[in-house]
């Protein structure tokens, strides 16, 4: 059976097929010896169309290749310890059909927590005119991203309340150039955790980097849900690392303390000294990421942060497709999970209660 050819030079075959149709109508037997001259003739004749046609194909052909968007991540986090979080938020790029290296190319630009860096750093991808900013790493990377433009679309991840912050003008419908994904609220059921998990007698503090946005509406927070439980809870404020060494010693002094670490880019980007200040002071801590946790931290209590990655990249690649950051909600996590290392308590002399344990997703041992 004779297969009907699919060639991708549509023109280039109608050209061949009519001239060839021509020299085999011009090119008959003839008995003045002419013919094979004619023939040799018009062989270089259909030689040079293909030449021709051949050298046209390939700017057409380019002409043909998509469009390739380029967008910005800006972080107050360091690309390593950023290398899950980062692969989840391309598999959410790949959801909308946007893959870097195929169709996107992706700027990226860290703090590497020096957050005093971050507005030069939001004005670079700025200059490069990318189409749409990831700000991530914390509610600082958004603020700054919002001030460095009011045009380009940002879809921010915050561990803090947007409206507060002023990102946005509601959850719902958050108006102007900027959307993303927000977990906030979670500083009380924390508290409750080592409620549980601490003897009465024990004084909590709470880890709270002053400079971060909403810092002091946080540390209210946290002191409203110790009253409401019956317990004193004590500020430590720290803005860098030699801050965190500082708060470390202070609370030792105070002999029998447990600790709540606020979930901010500094303290995430510090969590192996914070988790060894811990350990070296006895001290039992609760976090919000479970990082901190397989890193040694005693219990983390928060949503799945690649999952949130995931869902900025969703929202990424929506807004290169056409959609508006005005018309795309906040999105809030609905599930959490409890996590606790057994190891850790047991260096620190804890027995977990069984209440508290059968509630956990996650033991690691």
């Amino acid at each position: 059976m004779r297969r009907r050819a699919t060639s991708s030079l549509p023109g280039l075959t109608r050209q061949s097929v009519l001239l060839r149709k021509k020299m085999d109508a011009r090119a008959k037997p003839a008995h003045d010896g002419s013919t094979t001259s004619a023939i040799v003739l018009r062989r270089r004749e259909f030689i040079t169309l293909l030449a021709g046609a051949a050298v046209a194909w390939p700017r057409a052909a380019r002409g043909q290749q998509p469009k390739t968007a380029l967008i910005g991540v800006l972080s107050g986090r360091s690309p390593d310890e950023s290398a899950q979080l980062m692969a989840a938020f391309h598999g959410g790029l790949g959801e909308t059909g946007h893959f870097e290296g195929r169709n996107l190319t992706i700027e990226s630009r860290w703090a590497e927590g020096r957050e005093d860096r971050l507005l030069e750093l939001a004005a670079e991808l700025v200059n490069r005119g990318v189409a749409v900013i990831a700000a991530v790493g914390g509610a600082n990377s958004a603020l700054v991203a919002k001030r460095a433009t009011s045009t380009i679309p940002i879809v921010f991840s915050s561990g803090a309340d947007p409206v507060k912050l002023g990102l946005v003008a509601s959850l719902n419908r958050p108006g102007g150039n900027v959307t993303g994904v927000a977990q906030f609220g979670l500083i009380a059921k924390r508290l409750e955790l080592m409620n549980e998990l601490v003897p009465t007698g024990v004084s909590i503090a709470f880890l709270s980097n002053p400079h971060y946005p909403n810092a002091d509406d946080r540390s209210r927070e946290a002191q409203k849900a110790g009253r409401a439980l019956g317990r004193e809870v004590v500020i430590l404020n720290a803005s860098n690392e030699r801050e965190i060494d500082v708060a470390f010693a202070n609370l030792a002094q105070r002999k029998r303390s447990a600790l709540l670490v606020d979930n901010v880019a500094l303290f995430n980007n510090r969590r192996q000294q914070i988790v060894a200040l811990a350990a070296r002071y006895a001290v039992p801590a609760c976090y919000e990421l479970r990082d901190s946790v397989v890193a040694g931290g005693l219990l983390s209590y928060g949503a799945n942060l690649a999952d949130g990655y995931r869902q900025i990249g969703v929202y990424t690649g929506r807004i290169l497709n056409g959609e508006k950051p005005a018309d795309l909600p906040v999105m809030q996590p609905t599930t959490f999970a409890l996590v606790i290392n057994l190891k850790t308590a047991n260096a620190l002399g804890l027995t977990i209660p069984p209440t508290l344990l059968a509630r956990a997703d996650e033991v690691i041992e």
